[in-house]
């Protein structure tokens, strides 16, 4: 099954969801900060979620349903960082390069990053 195209909105209140498991509506904007969102924006919005498949009601408390994700936090970052990767020719180079002059990415970052790159291919799952 295709993974739903996601907001920046969706993606917050699905952070939200994955470092707290299951939650209300009030719980969820409860996590934003100030200032939030309306209440009435993230019901919408965690509906339109519902709708894409990637949280579902779990149980109902009084008046307020539970959700929880459906979709696993890896997976969505992989799809993500895929389409962000297409913005740059499905290169991560070009990708890397904009992030440094943004000064998103500093020489410890990059230290990091080699050291993941080394382990990974000494496990044999770097490509």
């Amino acid at each position: 099954m295709p993974r739903p195209k996601l907001s920046k909105l969706e993606l917050q209140i699905l952070e939200a969801l994955w470092a707290h498991g299951k939650a209300s509506i009030r719980e969820i904007q409860e996590t934003f900060p100030e200032p939030r969102p309306a209440y009435t924006t993230i019901q919408t919005t965690v509906y339109r979620l519902e709708g894409k498949k990637a949280l579902r009601r779990v149980r109902k408390i009084s008046n307020a349903d539970i959700f929880e994700p459906i979709v696993a936090r890896d997976v969505t970052r992989h799809k993500l960082l895929d389409e962000i990767l297409s913005f740059f020719g499905g290169k991560a180079q070009p990708m890397m390069a904009q992030l440094a002059e943004a000064g998103k990415l500093t020489l410890d970052d990059v230290r990091e990053l080699e050291k993941t790159i080394k382990k990974l291919d000494a496990q044999g799952k770097s490509k």
